[in-house]
């Protein structure tokens, strides 16, 4: 397992609210309502980010609008690709993911 691996998996064990899953195969934090907040896919997490977080979060060199993990050209929205440079800031924004994705309704009837 890798560091930034390991980051990532402590990360979920101290959020609270956050929950292991998976997301297109990868690892992924989900908040209590099932919405997934985080996943982390070669060595970099992706976050689910509202407009001020994400303005924050793409201030960070090297981090970027979070793509598909299959198709690169396709750019996922409201998502944001951070890169293990910066693995300080990643409890930081998990918890901004948290908070913002458990926020969403579940459209299931």
């Amino acid at each position: 397992m890798t560091e930034p691996e390991k980051i990532f998996l402590q990360i979920i064990d101290e959020l609270p609210n956050g929950i292991e899953g998976k997301m297109f195969g990868a690892k992924s934090i989900k908040s209590e309502n099932g919405k997934t907040a985080a996943f982390f896919w070669e060595e970099n997490v992706t976050f689910k980010l509202d407009g001020k977080a994400e303005s924050e979060a793409l201030k960070l060199s090297g981090a970027k609008i979070g793509s598909h993990l299959y198709a690169k050209d396709k750019q996922m929205k409201g998502w944001v690709l951070i890169p293990n440079e910066h693995s300080e800031k990643w409890t930081e924004f998990a918890k901004k993911a948290i908070d913002y994705v458990g926020k969403i309704k579940n459209n299931k009837g």
